[in-house]
């Protein structure tokens, strides 16, 4: 099969009919009817029969449709890769962020850059930490922000700081409010489990694995900025990055670094080939200063 014919494939299995096939690509119903009938010809079998007014894919289309759908998905990502290599301008500055750090870290390097230069385009993703570097690697942002990457190469990995994880806790659970727990000392209450939290969770569970401590979960969620909210509530106890904690602080929760620490880095990486705009040079030490 040629490249448009799996595309056409594609959109006819997904709509059902010839009609939102066109529409969905923006082409003539003749052209994708001609396109799908040359593929059918070149495969020596039918892709599609007629039924009450829909198209159903034949038992050889069902057979076909799971390695066609990979093919399509990366067209589409080299599709992308070229729209925003097109996009690039030199007074733009892209940004992915790890949630996390979207809560008060970048905001202020960013509206700190912006009053200064006004004339500067902003955008900002914010995407969990694993799907920040696939941004970057996609040209969707010139520089990813997020913690504790792994070394790759032709990517230029800035250290912004060394930081760590620490436990936020209702006060109620700790009056005297320590300043440094272990995780021993944290076995017996209720923690609120933060979904897919990458490398930081990688940490953690090093950790409990190391001490044979594993505190007990009946809440989980998706993001830090939810966990924290839920200890202010009283729900339990959660570990988020210190600067998650120290933007979540309230009058009813206290934060504690662990005893010992789980120190990791927080980083900003842009890649090798694509070298960056004076703007995005002049954004970076205005991010340093921030931590």
């Amino acid at each position: 099969m040629r490249l448009r014919h799996i595309e056409i494939f594609h959109a006819i299995y997904t709509t059902g009919s010839i009609t939102k096939a066109a529409g969905m690509l923006h082409v003539s119903q003749p052209s994708v009817s001609k396109v799908l009938s040359h593929a059918e010809v070149q495969l020596g079998f039918r892709l599609f029969e007629r039924v009450k007014g829909r198209l159903i894919p034949t038992s050889e289309a069902e057979m076909m449709f799971s390695e066609v759908d990979k093919i399509y998905h990366q067209l589409r990502t080299i599709k992308n890769t070229a729209k925003n290599i097109r996009n690039s301008e030199f007074g733009k500055i892209s940004l992915g962020v790890t949630p996390a750090l979207g809560l008060n870290i970048v905001p202020n390097a960013v509206a700190e850059f912006h009053k200064v230069h006004p004339e500067v385009n902003f955008d900002i993703a914010t995407v969990h930490n694993e799907s920040v570097m696939q941004s970057l690697l996609e040209h969707k942002c010139d520089l990813a922000i997020l913690f504790c990457p792994k070394d790759r190469p032709n990517i230029t990995n800035i250290e912004l700081c060394q930081t760590e994880l620490v436990v936020v806790y209702p006060k109620a659970k700790f009056p005297d409010c320590p300043k440094k727990l272990t995780l021993k000392e944290l076995e017996k209450f209720e923690f609120i489990d933060i979904n897919d939290s990458g490398p930081l969770g990688d940490l953690l569970w090093s950790r409990m694995m190391e001490e044979n401590v594993f505190p007990k979960s009946s809440i989980k969620v998706q993001t830090y900025y939810i966990a924290t909210k839920l200890v202010e509530q009283g729900a339990g106890l959660c570990v988020v990055d210190k600067h998650t904690a120290q933007s979540a602080m309230s009058d009813n929760i206290s934060i504690a670094s662990f005893d010992p620490p789980l120190n990791f880095t927080i980083n900003a990486l842009h890649l090798d080939n694509n070298g960056l705009s004076r703007v995005v040079d002049d954004f970076i030490p205005v991010l340093l200063n921030k931590f």
